[in-house]
């Protein structure tokens, strides 16, 4: 299903202008700039260390930053911080139920966070259940759970306040297929109604697939923004060749189509060559050599394009 165009929908829900943040010498986030507007959902992408993390950190107020302006809904961050927070939903990267409650316990306990109900909270809390498969697992302790059913815990427990805006820390991570489809599943059901995200994730399948918009961060600046289907287009092509060969064995093929409209990366004994036309040369290759992969070009290779192949310390 093609994601809907949202930005004639009104002002921004987050707004973020020339944000920059420093630990001591080290530069986090570089003077970014960033929107999201009304029923949206942002992929904000990065290696480690590219400023993901501060920046949301800085977005949820528990990082100050150096200079910039951020608002939401309209409003100031940190100034309005207590009354935004009220329509924010937040899933953490980490895992912090409160071990000793129930699973319905959590879910009430955090609404009162939120001055809500008891009875409504139940009710919501009931509904979410229901909404995330964790019907049958109301009154179990949280040690009971396996990893997924915590994870959907976790979303239902972001959803209870009813925010206007959720923001998603690596939502799926460590999960198993099954689990992973789940939630994704009911993540593309609430975008469908409306709510408008912020997503980071390093599963760039499951990125493609709910994001209208991606921003890629690197080096606490953002080097590429925009529709990730037309990005990898327009940016890498059609068609990625993985081909596996000695030295020599690239070097003649480099020169083989060398007249082709295409896009070449040598990697160790590997060499990617990303199409952008029609390729006869190509084609013959991929019939003819015994160590070629033929794929349609992906939103990871755009990534790994953008920031590099190696291994990075955050």
């Amino acid at each position: 299903m093609p994601h809907k165009d949202t930005h004639s929908t009104g002002l921004p829900v987050v707004e973020i202008q020339n944000l920059t943040k420093r630990f001591g010498d080290r530069e986090a986030v570089g003077g970014i700039d960033l929107s999201i507007y009304p029923g949206e959902c942002l992929g904000l992408l990065g290696p480690n260390g590219a400023g993901k993390t501060t920046t949301i950190n800085i977005l949820l107020g528990l990082v100050r930053p150096t200079s910039g302006e951020i608002h939401v809904f309209g409003e100031p961050i940190p100034k309005r911080l207590r009354h935004i927070k009220l329509r924010i939903g937040v899933v953490p990267q980490s895992d912090n139920l409160d071990p000793d409650l129930t699973v319905l316990e959590n879910l009430i306990t955090y609404a009162a966070y939120y001055g809500i109900g008891r009875s409504t909270a139940r009710d919501r809390a009931e509904d979410l259940l229901q909404f995330f498969a964790l019907k049958n697992r109301s009154n179990e302790i949280i040690q009971h759970l396996s990893g997924g059913q915590r994870r959907r815990l976790l979303l239902a427990r972001a959803l209870v306040n009813r925010p206007k805006l959720l923001i998603l820390d690596e939502p799926t991570i460590g999960l198993d297929p099954q689990a992973r489809y789940l939630i994704w599943e009911r993540l593309e059901a609430l975008r469908l109604q409306g709510t408008t995200m912020l997503l980071t994730s390093h599963y760039m399948e499951d990125v493609s697939r709910l994001a209208n918009r991606v921003s890629i961060l690197d080096g606490g600046k953002v080097v590429a923004e925009g529709d990730p289907k037309k990005m990898v287009v327009d940016m890498i092509g059609l068609e990625v060749f993985e081909v596996v060969d000695t030295p020599e064995g690239l070097d003649r093929l480099e020169k083989s189509i060398s007249s082709c409209n295409v896009d070449t990366e040598r990697v160790s004994d590997r060499l990617f060559i990303y199409r952008r036309d029609s390729c006869p040369e190509l084609e013959t290759l991929a019939i003819t050599h015994h160590h070629v992969s033929r794929r349609p070009t992906n939103l990871e290779d755009l990534f790994l394009k953008l920031t590099g192949r190696i291994l990075r310390e955050s």
